[in-house]
């Protein structure tokens, strides 16, 4: 992985990311995800995104460069997890809703609920970064040289298995085709409209 393969939009970048692998060190162990679910958001151009409003303190990192994570935290009680894209001065991001756990099962059962289906264990972006162990402390962290979160190459998904549809839980542009998941994955969290939107045509 490199700078390079992020130095583009985030609808570009987001189903690239599909079978990449997030991992996250942390003295409690070392938990990995492989990505089965991602979704884009393009900065100022886009009203659902952090970015919409220019740059803040808050959501600084999303401006650039490509490569870092963007850590957020949704409904006061779970942390989400991004990967910035695009170019430097311009937000964009990928946040990463779901993973199937290949490395540190146990830890991130531990952290989720030991009566937490395999599936179900990075599930959806708060369980993911639950799971991880991905915390506040996690913004800013450099993915492609850092050590506590790293970002990494794995196994390719053919287009074919590839599936694209509107974004999930989010009362603007909802209906933007931006949530890339991969088809018939038991990880991929169900599509959720939010209750202040209005259903998108088709679904």
């Amino acid at each position: 992985m490199n700078t390079d393969f992020l130095a583009h939009p985030a609808e570009e970048v987001a189903p690239k990311l599909l079978g990449s692998v997030l991992t996250c060190k942390t003295p409690e162990g070392t938990v990995s995800i492989a990505i089965t679910e991602t979704e884009a958001y393009s900065g100022e151009a886009d009203p659902a995104s952090h970015a919409y409003r220019g740059r803040t303190p808050r959501n600084a990192v999303m401006f650039g460069p490509a490569g870092y994570l963007y850590v957020y935290r949704s409904h006061g009680l779970h942390w989400c997890a991004n990967v910035v894209t695009g170019t430097d001065g311009i937000a964009s991001g990928v946040l990463i809703r779901a993973g199937r756990v290949i490395e540190g099962q146990d830890l991130a059962r531990k952290r989720r609920g030991e009566r937490v289906e395999s599936p179900r264990l990075a599930r959806g972006p708060g369980n993911l970064g639950q799971a991880l162990g991905i915390t506040a402390e996690h913004n800013g962290a450099d993915l492609l040289t850092g050590t506590s979160v790293v970002l990494s190459e794995g196994e390719p998904i053919p287009a074919e298995l590839i599936r694209v549809g509107p974004r999930v839980g989010v009362s603007k542009a909802h209906d933007w085709q931006h949530r890339f998941y991969i088809d018939d994955d038991p990880t991929v969290s169900a599509y959720r409209l939010s209750p202040r939107a209005k259903p998108p045509t088709g679904v």
